[in-house]
């Protein structure tokens, strides 16, 4: 990674040791570009579509939350201080891929890949974090919008919506890649994801993917529901057997869940959308979280880009009805998402693509020293305004502790 580190471009994708039917690898590292894909709202899809068929072997890349504005008739008019573009693709000069005790590397050069990254002197001193972290929301303003976001729900407006709220720091310096190492060291998850574009990085501790498709299946994963970790294996059991039994969670998580089965059945051959698991828990390092599973066989003559299109943005970010939902946090969030909400992964050369959800993640644009979390929480009837702002917090632990506050 530091050697990979060193180029404008450059992914690592991480499954952190997570076991997990659908994984193709541990580690993916893409470094260098042969070629790349900038673009805006608009006509983004179109122009990844083309780019696709250009170029159909490995492939990193990410999309923005804000491609909304292209998949539906909205709008983006909240603050952007990040400037990231809403998608960006590439296609890498170097490509290392780790499984198991294996390491296969493809490049034009794979030997001179190998005797550089051998070369590396590893760094192991950083320096600490400057960053003063803000709330772009007083509590005070959030546990108001929450009460007026539940009488939207009461109105019948939405029955559910993801209501997020950004933590930003200016001036910051960071050390970008031993910020994700502390993060990832903190917080592993199985769709980690370290990506610089130029002088703006993304560190991302995701434990949620948004979709993949394996051999003509398509695969999405929504969570919903969240409890923190106990002091100790007792404990544990107790809170995951109250976060299984919850009502509002069960809620939140089903409601999430025949979104997904709607969006995958615009790719779906008929008949054959199915909940392989509803409300499992699966634990991690800060936190309990309820994860369903959703598939599909896709049909033919649907690319893969329009598949991602068709269920973008992930309905565990929005809520439902998903245009409303979508509509309201507009006007009740203060900052734009940008890639927050988003999707990082990969398409691979054999049809296979896999894209996680950008959560728990640290935005970071070096030259402006702007950075940027974002957290939120569903948001339903039953949902408890001061509850909401705990959860909010309880996703940000890693990244506080990362950034020393």
């Amino acid at each position: 990674m530091q050697w990979a580190s060193t180029f404008d471009a450059f992914c690592c994708l991480d499954s952190n040791g997570f076991t997990d039917p659908y994984s193709n690898f541990d580690t993916l590292i893409a470094a260098g570009v042969k070629d790349e894909l900038t673009a805006g709202a608009g006509t983004a899809f179109d122009q990844l579509e083309k780019f696709r068929e250009k170029y159909p072997g490995w492939m990193p890349g990410f999309f923005g939350y804000d491609l909304k504005n292209e998949t539906e008739n909205l709008t983006s008019l909240n603050a952007d201080h990040l400037q990231f573009p809403d998608l960006y693709f590439f296609v890498p000069l170097h490509l290392v891929i780790i499984k198991g005790n294996e390491v296969e590397i493809i490049a034009d050069d794979p030997l001179r890949v190998f005797e550089a990254i051998e070369k590396q002197t590893i760094r192991t001193e950083s320096t600490s974090p400057l960053a003063i972290v803000k709330s772009r929301i007083s509590k005070k303003k959030y546990l108001t919008a929450v009460e007026n976001i539940r009488q939207h729900i009461v109105r019948g407006d939405i029955y559910v919506t993801n209501f997020c709220q950004e933590f930003y720091a200016e001036e910051a310096e960071i050390d970008p890649l031993a910020a994700f190492f502390k993060l990832n060291e903190i917080s592993p998850n199985p769709f980690s994801a370290f990506f610089k574009w130029k002088d703006n990085y993304i560190l991302c501790a995701s434990p949620e993917r948004f979709l993949a498709k394996r051999a003509g299946k398509l695969i999405s994963q929504p969570i919903k529901g969240t409890a923190k970790r106990g002091k100790n294996e007792a404990e544990d059991e107790v809170i995951k057997q109250e976060l299984r039994n919850q009502t509002k969670e069960q809620q939140e998580n089903v409601m999430i869940v025949d979104l997904v089965r709607n969006d995958l059945t615009k790719s779906a051959k008929p008949g054959t959308v199915k909940t392989e698991e509803l409300f499992g828990i699966y634990s991690f390092n800060q936190v309990h979280q309820m994860i369903s599973t959703v598939v599909c066989e896709l049909q033919p003559g649907i690319t893969d880009v329009t598949a991602i299109k068709n269920a973008f943005p992930m309905g565990s970010m929005t809520g439902a009805p998903k245009i409303s939902a979508m509509q309201l946090m507009e006007q009740y969030e203060q900052s734009k998402r940008g890639v927050y909400s988003g999707a990082i992964g990969y398409f691979a050369p054999d049809g296979d693509f896999d894209f996680n959800v950008v959560i728990r993640t640290i935005l970071y644009n070096q030259k402006d020293k702007y950075l940027s979390f974002h957290a939120g929480s569903a948001i339903t009837f039953h949902a408890d305004a001061e509850k909401e702002y705990e959860e909010c917090l309880l996703k940000t632990q890693a990244i506080v502790e990362v950034l020393g506050q």
